[in-house]
């Protein structure tokens, strides 16, 4: 996990190569000129929550409604909805799961422009979709999902932007911006911070995450990681949801992860984060003004560098509670469900 974790600068460089951008700009023109009406995502576990991001993506940027949908209406109870009109984006690591591509199978099916976004250019996912993205990850050593996840992230902010364009390219001035991503990554990766805290937590019972609008992906993501590694029970909330009851649990014994970055996201935060401070709850803040910095970016981008320190975090946890966060108890590199 470790070394998965280190890989993900030198993954969003290899991402915004010739090679890799030119066949996402491909794709994104295709999808500008069939003019979708909404987008459809489906996922499981990361790769739903990097899903998630793409749906703020969408409806921020493109201005399109999105839904998520829902695979066992179609695997289990023979559902064939009429998707006339849509795009729907199938997100999966391996692309092996059965009901994903169900999914992009039936919706191909019925009127549908699938895409699959897979770090396997060769699964079954990418086979039933009618265009596909690879994230270009390389191997995955551990069990739970870290390069892939970002690279995930990356793509579909590739795939956003080159829609929104038109004709695929993005302006010169997001190139620009862009190039500096895996430099801000390795900054965000030599952070400190994660490795002590992990000691400060070590004996946590539960956990909190939270974050609002772009940053919501990350609190998802965070509190998947911490259980899967630490088996650790975290919720996650989005900003407002969580002042809408769940702050009531917020005390000095429930750490809470907050997600508070640059832009309209972040500064809803800031009340959130107040409220939780009235209830003396142990708030750890992530953002360039955070307890763990990381480095100020356009508020699209900070997805792809805040999940960094947290996985460290998640990581070293583990460790500290003395568990294998490489071989988590009950769990295979591909989740195969019917």
């Amino acid at each position: 996990m470790s070394a998965d974790i280190a890989e993900q600068p030198a993954g969003f460089a290899r991402l915004l190569e010739a090679e890799h951008a030119d066949a996402i700009a491909g794709v994104a023109a295709e999808v500008a000129r069939r003019r979708p009406r909404n987008v459809v995502f489906v996922g499981r576990g990361t790769s739903d929550h990097a899903a998630l991001y793409g749906a703020y993506l969408t409806e921020i940027r493109l201005g399109l409604p999105v839904a998520s949908a829902s695979p066992s209406a179609i695997t289990l109870y023979g559902a064939r909805p009429d998707f006339t009109g849509s795009l729907v984006i199938g997100v999966s690591q391996s692309g092996g799961s059965a009901d994903l591509s169900g999914v992009l199978s039936v919706a191909r099916e019925n009127g549908a422009l699938t895409l699959a976004i897979t770090n396997n250019p060769e699964s079954t996912l990418a086979k039933a979709a009618e265009l596909s993205i690879d994230v270009a990850a390389g191997h995955e050593r551990a069990v739970a999902a870290t390069k892939t996840y970002t690279a995930e992230l990356l793509a579909l902010l590739l795939l956003v932007e080159g829609v929104r364009a038109g004709d695929g390219r993005l302006p010169a001035d997001e190139q620009a911006a862009l190039a500096k991503l895996p430099q801000l990554a390795e900054e965000a990766l030599a952070d400190s911070t994660a490795d002590e805290l992990a000691q400060r937590y070590r004996f946590a019972s539960s956990l909190v995450t939270t974050g609002r609008g772009y940053a919501y992906p990350t609190a998802r993501e965070t509190a998947l990681k911490l259980m899967e590694t630490s088996y650790l029970p975290a919720l996650a909330f989005s900003g407002a949801d969580l002042l809408h009851g769940p702050l009531a649990m917020a005390d000095p014994d429930v750490p809470v992860l907050a997600v508070v970055g640059d832009g309209p996201g972040g500064k809803s935060m800031q009340d959130v984060v107040a409220r939780l401070g009235e209830r003396r709850a142990d708030v750890v803040t992530i953002g360039p003004a955070g307890k763990i910095r990381v480095p100020a970016v356009d508020e699209r981008y900070s997805p792809l560098l805040d999940i960094l320190p947290l996985q460290k975090l998640a990581l070293a946890l583990a460790l500290a509670r003395g568990e294998d966060p490489d071989a988590p108890r009950g769990l295979k590199k591909v989740t195969t469900t019917l």
